[in-house]
């Protein structure tokens, strides 16, 4: 597969055709490439909410001006930074750590130390723009994944976040949502779908040393 000429064709959906489904086995597969992202530490301080209920969207899509995206796309995937992230959760990774690896818990203490005095050093702001900042990661693996699956998508941040969190009720789950990614497949109808693709010259991006 040529990973060039699938990103060619991705751009951001603005109709999805609603009649159009993921299969499980695709949406699997999105979802273990996303599972599989890069993450500073391998922490992963966030969640990936798949809402694919129709009332559900229905209420979200008050809260996203009305944008049909919400609605009519196979499913959203919105990725919801865990403002409570701190010591316990290094506890809890390099517990998972422990037990994946098969190394004694002891030996991984400077690790988690490390771990949570970077956590320290930043304030609860600085802490969730770091977190925020793990999920757009995890984001960009979904983009990628997609495009080579044949997946549309559209990376949306144009919505009411703390309407977001209250019909899906997040805060109880110290969650707070960052950005939708909504996929699915493009409508016939969607005139951006023909537009070439406007990027920088890689001269006008890149700068070699």
């Amino acid at each position: 597969m040529d990973i060039i000429a699938q990103l060619n064709t991705r751009y951001a959906t603005k109709a999805f055709d609603a009649s159009k489904k993921i299969s499980p086995a695709d949406m699997d597969k999105l979802q273990e490439s996303i599972r599989l992202s890069a993450s500073s530490f391998g922490l992963q301080p966030y969640k990936i909410l798949v809402v694919e209920d129709p009332e559900i969207r229905a209420e979200l899509r008050k809260a996203a001006w009305n944008q049909s995206q919400i609605t009519d796309a196979s499913a959203l995937l919105i990725f919801a930074a865990d403002a409570q992230t701190n010591e316990k959760t290094v506890d809890e990774y390099v517990s998972l750590v422990s037990q994946t690896r098969n190394l004694p818990l002891a030996s991984l203490s400077d690790f988690g130390d490390m771990m949570k005095g970077s956590l320290s050093r930043m304030n609860p702001e600085q802490v969730e723009t770091w977190v925020s900042k793990q999920a757009y990661i995890a984001l960009g693996f979904g983009l990628v994944s997609s495009a080579v699956l044949g997946i549309d998508t559209c990376p949306m941040e144009g919505f009411n976040g703390e309407e977001f969190d209250r019909i899906l009720d997040l805060n109880k789950l110290g969650l707070k949502s960052k950005i939708v990614l909504a996929v699915g497949y493009r409508s016939s109808d969607d005139k951006y779908q023909f537009l070439p693709k406007v990027r920088k010259s890689p001269e006008d991006l890149f700068i070699n040393f």
